[in-house]
């Protein structure tokens, strides 16, 4: 049975946010409010540490590396300042708390790739269906491509041999032309010897 505080909580909760997981590089587009005027201001960096569970209370800590000197910040997930969440692309880690990375440097402070597809977090009023289909429609758009290119590497293929076989075909008819005339010269000259 829920108690009124979950049944609060969870009205609370964002249903429009990514799978964001450690190791990824985000970027946060997060509303400031200084002197009465509002904006948008963009963070940048790879999430460190997601803490907290799924719930209201759950946070992800970003790290970025601005001329040498280390910046963090915690963002609450489900707070209503976060406008959106772009996950602009996956880091391949093994670990689910990557704090390695503050005294790491150079090339050792740069996680893997992974192929993934882009996720936006956006607009509340966009259901989850919409963006399975999208999800789909974009692998199945990728599977053709994969497809076509098969097939036209196949065919440059096939043209390359048929090339390369007449390729071969005409250097041996070359050959035999010259050849004849050394067998043409030969004949000559023993005709003269003979006389």
């Amino acid at each position: 049975m829920e108690t009124k505080l979950q049944a609060f909580e969870k009205s609370q909760l964002r249903k429009d946010l990514p799978d964001v997981r450690p190791g990824d590089f985000i970027r946060i587009y997060q509303q400031i409010e200084e002197k009465g005027k509002k904006r948008t201001q963009l963070f940048e960096g790879v999430v460190i540490a997601r803490k907290h569970g799924k719930g209201i209370t759950s946070t992800i800590t970003v790290r970025k590396v601005i001329s040498d000197i280390g910046v963090e910040k915690i963002f609450p997930i489900h707070s209503p300042t976060i406008e959106k969440i772009e996950i602009l692309r996956r880091g391949k880690t093994r670990r689910a708390k990557l704090y390695y990375l503050r005294k790491a440097k150079g090339r050792k402070a740069k996680l893997k790739k992974k192929e993934f597809i882009e996720e936006i977090a956006q607009a509340p009023e966009e259901e989850s269906a919409p963006e399975l289909e999208k999800e789909e429609t974009i692998k199945e758009e990728r599977e053709e491509e994969k497809a076509e290119k098969e097939e036209k590497d196949v065919k440059a293929e096939k043209e390359e041999s048929k090339a390369g076989t007449d390729e071969k075909k005409e250097p041996e008819k070359l050959e035999k032309k010259e050849e004849e005339p050394k067998n043409q010269t030969e004949k000559k000259s023993e005709k003269e010897e003979k006389n």
